[in-house]
C-alpha cells in the first residue's frame, strides 16, 4: 500500500529501537523519582539540542500567529496529553504492560481516521489493524490479572493512546507551512512549560537529587527520546498516511516487552511470539508493496 523511502525506512529503524528499548529505562528512571519531574527534566535536556538543530540548518523558528491555535491543538494531542498520561501510568505499571496500552494508538488511529474523517481502509488495512489487535491482546494474556488490580492506569494508558491517535490524525492532515523541526521544538516548548508547572505543583516535596540509574535514564530520555525519536516521529507522521505511520511502530511494544524481560527477567510464552508474528503482518499489510496491474492493450 505504501513504499517507504530509504530516508523513511531508516528513521523508523531507529525510531523502533531507541523507543522500544526506551520503556524498561524509563521504568527504572521512575522508580523511586517523581514521574512528572522525571519528564520534565528530560524535556529540558532535549529542548536546547532541538534549537542547535534549528540553528545549525538555518531553519527559522517562527511560526506565524496564525498558525498558533492550529499549533496548541497538536501540542495537546501529540505531547502533553501522551506524555502526563503515560509517564503517571508507567510509575504504577511495569513497563511490558505500559508498553502495550500504549501502543494500542493504531486501533485507536484506525477507528478515528474511520469515525471522525470518513477515512476508508483497504482490506489489506483492516487486516493490519486486526492483527495489531489481537497482538496487543496475546501480550496482555498474562498481565489481566495484575491490570485488574490498576484499573485507573489503565484506563490513564488507554486515553494517552486515543489523544495520541487523533494528535497523529490531525498532524498528517495539519497544512501548516512550517519545517517539521521547527514545529516539533514548539510542540516540546509549550509541553515542557505546562510539565514544569504540574512538576512544581504536585511534585516538589518529593524533589531530591537523581540516583545514578535516573540521572542515565533523564539524559537518554533527553538526548535520544526528545532530540531525536519525537522529531524523527514527526516527520514520519506527516510524510506517511496515518494508517502506514501508526501500524509501521508496531514492533516498538513488542521490543519494549522482550527488552524488559531481559533486564527485569520477566518469564515470556507462546502468546508473546505469536504477537510478533501478528505485529510483523500487521506492518506488512500497510508497508508492503501492492501488485501493479498489467494494462490490458486495447
Amino acid at each position: 500500500m505504501y513504499k517507504l523511502t530509504p530516508r523513511q525506512l531508516l528513521t523508523l529503524v531507529l525510531l523502533t529501537l531507541i523507543w522500544g528499548l526506551n520503556w524498561p529505562v524509563m521504568k527504572l528512571g521512575v522508580t523511586g523519582f517523581p514521574p512528572l519531574t522525571f519528564r520534565t527534566l528530560s524535556m529540558l535536556i532535549g529542548l536546547p539540542l532541538l534549537g542547535a538543530v534549528l540553528i545549525a540548518l538555518k531553519l527559522p523558528f517562527r511560526i506565524a500567529r496564525r498558525h498558533w491555535p492550529q499549533l496548541l491543538v497538536l501540542t495537546a494531542t501529540n505531547m502533553l496529553v501522551w506524555h502526563v498520561c503515560i509517564i503517571l501510568a508507567l510509575k504504577n505499571l511495569s513497563s511490558g504492560r505500559a508498553a502495550i496500552l500504549g501502543y494500542t494508538m493504531p486501533v485507536f488511529s484506525a477507528l478515528i481516521g474511520a469515525w471522525l474523517f470518513s477515512a476508508r481502509l483497504s482490506a489489506r488495512g483492516w487486516m493490519g489493524v486486526g492483527a495489531a489487535a489481537v497482538g496487543v491482546g496475546l501480550l496482555l494474556w498474562h498481565e489481566l490479572t495484575a491490570l485488574a488490580g490498576r484499573p485507573v492506569f489503565v484506563l490513564l494508558a488507554l486515553f494517552a493512546a486515543a489523544a495520541w491517535a487523533l494528535g497523529t490524525q490531525l498532524l498528517r492532515r495539519s497544512r501548516m507551512e512550517v519545517a517539521t523541526l521547527t514545529l516539533s521544538f514548539w510542540m516540546t516548548a509549550i509541553t515542557t512549560v505546562v510539565m514544569s508547572v504540574l512538576a512544581v505543583t504536585f511534585e516538589r516535596a518529593q524533589w531530591r537529587l537523581p540516583p545514578a540509574p535516573t540521572g542515565w535514564a533523564i539524559l537518554f530520555n533527553g538526548v535520544m527520546i526528545f532530540g531525536y525519536a519525537q522529531p524523527a516521529w514527526f516527520f514520519l507522521a506527516r510524510s506517511l498516511p496515518p494508517l502506514a505511520s501508526t501500524l509501521s511502530v508496531m514492533l516498538i511494544p513488542v521490543l519494549g516487552v522482550f527488552s524488559g524481560a531481559l533486564w527485569l527477567h520477566e518469564v515470556l510464552h507462546w502468546q508473546d511470539y505469536t504477537a510478533v508474528l501478528l505485529m510483523m503482518v500487521a506492518i506488512a499489510s500497510v508497508l508492503w508493496p501492492a501488485r501493479q496491474r498489467r494494462a490490458v492493450p486495447a
